[in-house]
């Protein structure tokens, strides 16, 4: 069989993906096409500041994670310096603000223990449909 031989222009953006391999990634995590990327390609050329965004932002998600990292370090080494008696007061005094938050909020649902609640809870509801035998 013959080989089908490419536009020009096909064969240009074929070297230019093999300069720029991070499209190939783009193109494989489903961010863009190749009919996009493509397109672009013809319309901005090869000199467009897009083609170094792909670039400079790879860079900037490497110093992300460096940074991720030097966050890690020293929430770890602060977790290390912390007194565990000094942390349970503290837990304790959060869960009491809670149960006293929750108590109020109680009280202004009418869950609360006063006897009128309670009493009317234990008595069903009276049938809407109360039907008499003839």
């Amino acid at each position: 069989m013959a080989e089908k031989k490419l536009h020009p222009s096909v064969e240009k953006f074929k070297l230019f993906v093999k300069e720029h391999p991070e499209l190939v990634k783009d193109v494989r995590s489903g961010k863009h096409t190749w009919q996009e990327l493509y397109e672009d390609w013809y319309l901005l050329g090869e000199e467009d500041t897009r083609w170094n965004s792909d670039q400079e932002s790879s860079k900037q998600a490497d110093t992300n994670d460096d940074q991720k990292t030097d966050f890690m370090a020293t929430l770890l080494g602060s977790l290390k310096k912390m007194d565990a008696n000094q942390m349970q007061v503290y837990v304790q005094n959060i869960s009491q603000a809670l149960a006293a938050i929750q108590g109020v909020i109680g009280n202004f649902q009418g869950g609360g223990t006063d006897g009128k609640s309670s009493g009317a809870s234990n008595n069903p509801p009276p049938n809407p449909f109360g039907f008499r035998k003839d």
